[in-house]
This record gives structure tokens, sequence and C-alpha cells, in this order.
């Protein structure tokens, strides 16, 4: 999970700063502050605060500007939850007339139509599947489901062996064909079911960034549900601060914090969405290799990337291929932060060399 800082500057020349100061904790991330220089200018940049429900969870969006007016807020609001709204009503798996469920109960291997926007999702998607092996793969639903983590809820029982056996048998990145010229999809496995919900969210951010470019924003920090994008800086003139969590159930507190500047960052991990059965802790991610829960000693992996749908869906990946994971960012020159659980409790970081560029302790 990520949680967002913000410096206040004085009002003398050149600008002094307070200690930096955590305002507030997620979903909601909140930062007040001034830019302030030599001089009185006609106007001050401002920060303006957009927040409301989306995809299961909350979005803020934070844009520097001088003034905006009542119209100018509401046109604002209006096309950041139009743009999620859109981003929800194809790739939604909980919503019984979303692009995304309609695909998953046609079950043919015959071409299915879909929208722009959803074929871009998937091919980002098999991309990372194939740059990891399998580690990321939207067609496990099936499995999430029967791990209780999905529309259905949990069941009483978790699968044993020979249910997760059976269910492999119908799932498989590699069971999806795109075909360009529709858009369209078609399942070899005509059972396949997919699961946006590790890239979805990325991409929704991504779509928001990309709205509020065309109207020309240039100041702007826009999260949902801990997927982060930034854009320009925050009110002060500096990167916007973002921080990432401490990955223990029990506490919310801050490992780290990064300067984040035309960039993203999405963290992946297992402390907030699990049960416990048996005295086993089950995990929500799921390893698509085995149909298993995660069960190594990484707690999360944060990636900074361009495009938040890349971050989003490289964190996951990340996660699921736990310590040998490390190797593979490191191949593929990704910026990422590992935290890993030590026998008393405490947490190990792991930066690969790209990351470590990117942040100066």
């Amino acid at each position: 999970m990520i949680r967002m800082l913000l410096k206040t500057s004085l009002p003398h020349c050149p600008a002094a700063s307070l200690p930096y100061r955590l305002l507030l904790s997620l979903p909601f991330l909140a930062a007040t502050g001034f830019l302030l220089s030599c001089g009185q200018p006609a106007q001050k940049p401002r920060l303006h605060t957009f927040t409301g429900p989306t995809m299961g969870t909350n979005y803020t969006v934070k844009v520097v500007a001088d003034s905006l007016d009542n119209d100018r807020r509401a046109a604002l609001q209006k096309l950041i939850q139009a743009r999620l709204a859109e981003v929800n009503s194809k790739m939604s798996h909980y919503l019984g007339d979303s692009e995304l469920t309609l695909l998953n109960q046609w079950q043919s291997d015959e071409p299915y139509s879909i929208s722009q926007e959803t074929f871009e999702v998937l091919d980002h998607a098999l991309k990372v599947s194939r740059l990891t092996s399998g580690a990321f793969d939207i067609t496990i639903g099936p499995l999430v489901d029967a791990w209780g983590f999905g529309p259905p809820g949990r069941s009483a029982d978790p699968p044993d062996q020979q249910d997760i056996d059976r269910l492999l048998a119908t799932t498989g990145w590699e069971f999806l064909e795109l075909l360009p010229d529709g858009p369209a999809v078609r399942k070899l496995v005509p059972q396949l079911s997919l699961d946006l919900s590790a890239i979805a969210k990325g991409f929704g951010v991504d779509q928001v960034a990309e709205a509020l470019e065309s109207e020309d924003i240039q100041h702007f920090m826009v999260e949902v549900g801990g997927e982060v994008r930034s854009s320009g800086s925050n009110p002060n003139g500096n990167p916007w601060r973002i921080a990432i969590e401490v990955p223990d159930p029990s506490k919310r507190g801050v490992q780290i914090v990064i300067p984040l500047s035309n960039l993203s960052l999405a963290t992946s991990g297992d402390y907030r969405n699990y049960y416990e059965e048996g005295g086993q802790r089950i995990s929500h991610t799921i390893d698509p290799r085995t149909g298993w829960p995660i069960s190594h000693a990484v707690a999360s992996v944060s990636v900074v990337h361009k495009e938040c749908v890349q971050a989003d869906a490289f964190a996951t990946a990340l996660l699921v291929l736990g310590p040998e994971g490390f190797d593979l960012a490191e191949e593929l020159g990704l910026a990422a932060y590992f935290l890993v659980r030590q026998p008393d409790g405490a947490f190990a970081e792991r930066r690969t060399t790209t990351f470590s560029s990117l942040v100066e302790d």
C-alpha cells in the first residue's frame, strides 16, 4: 500500500520548509501547501482535491493549478468519474453486465469482439505473462473464486489438490489469443474466465492521467486503491513524495518515501487481503503456476514504471515469484523494491539497481 507526503513552504525567500508530515492514510491521500516565491504574484498555485468511490475502492486526484472556479471543478470531477466508470464498466468481474463478465460467459473458441480499451489491457497483461513465464496470468479467475477472493465469496472449505488440478486445466494465459483487427479475442479453451483485478486499477489511473493532460493540466497526482501516477510537481515545486507502507497488518507505518514525478508506483502485498485456515495464512495472491496462494517470505513488492498499468501488473507478478522475482526484475531493468519478512518479525529490503537510482536515503 502507498501513502503520500508533502512539504509546506514558509513565506520567505529562499523558501524554507517545515519537516515532512504524514497527513492521511490510504485509501485517501491528503496534502496541503502553497508554492511561494519572492515578490507577490497575482495568483499562487493551489492544491485542488477530487475524491470518490470506484472499482470497489476509492480514488483521490490532486491537481495543482492557479485557480479553479466551481464550473471548472465540476467539469474535472465529472471527467475523472466518467473515465473511471468507463474502465469499471468494461473490466469489472463484479458487474453482471460488464464487458469482462460477458466475455467470461462466452464459452466458445470463436472470436469475440471487445473494446479497444479492454484489448489494450489484455495486450499489456499477456506481455507481462510472457516476460514472467506465467507468474502473471489473468485467466486465473476460477482459482481466485475457489479460494474465496472473487465475487462468490468464501466457501465453507478451501479447495484441495484435486479441485485445483481440475481448475488449472481450464486456465492459462497462452490459451488467450488477441485479434487486433477486431479488436477481438479468441479463447482457445472456451471455459477461460478472466480476472483483471491485478491490472485494471493501474489502467484506470493512466486513463485519468491522460484525461487531465488533455485538459492541459500538467501538475497532478492520481491514486486509485493505492496505485499512483504523478505528473510535474507538488505545490512547492518539488516532486510528489509517495510513501510505501510497512507490510504489517497490525499497524500503519511508513517504510520508505520516494520522489515521484512523471512516473507511476504500484505495490502488491499479502498483508491486507487474507484469511486464516487451519493455522495457515491464505493470501489473496494466487500463484497461477500451482493454483495455490503464495507462502514465501516476500511480503510486498513495489514497482516504479512510466505507465501505472505496467507497474500494477509487474508488482503482482514479482510478488508471485517471491525471492526469485528479484533477479528477474534486475534482468528486465525494473525499478522494484522488495520487503522480506525476517524470523524476528522485521522486514529486510531489497532494491533493484534501477530503483536505487531513483531513491536517495
